[in-house]
């Protein structure tokens, strides 16, 4: 089992900027993949970017060029740097991990909330 911890959240003015954390526990070896989703009130969860065991990294047309994804493997830990952000970067993120190309995301944080408002 794998157990996530998300930090970082909080109120932010447009065009500022945060810094999410995610600290994985537990069968970290078996991760193959890791990434931040979020979830606006009334809307379905989306996903907002990723990062593979290889580096690899991918990100949602809504936030390319402001959001970074990366991790640091001596503390287990995922990060997700958000620049310029917008009213509508409002959100739960959520952290999740998966085992295998072929698994779903099936491991999940408990969330954290974002708000962009002036």
């Amino acid at each position: 089992q794998v157990q996530l911890v998300e930090s970082g959240g909080g109120l932010v003015r447009p065009g500022g900027s945060l810094r999410l954390s995610c600290a994985a526990s537990g069968s970290i070896s078996s991760i193959y993949s890791m990434a931040w989703y979020r979830q606006a009130p009334g809307k379905q969860r989306e996903l907002v970017a990723r990062i593979f065991s290889s580096g690899s990294t991918n990100y949602a047309d809504s936030v390319k060029g402001r959001f970074t994804i990366s991790r640091d493997n001596a503390k287990n830990t995922v990060y997700l740097q958000m620049n310029s952000l917008r009213p509508e970067d409002t959100a739960v993120y959520y952290c999740a991990a998966r085992s295998s190309r072929t698994q779903p995301y099936d491991h999940w944080g408990q969330g954290t909330q974002v708000t962009v408002s002036s």
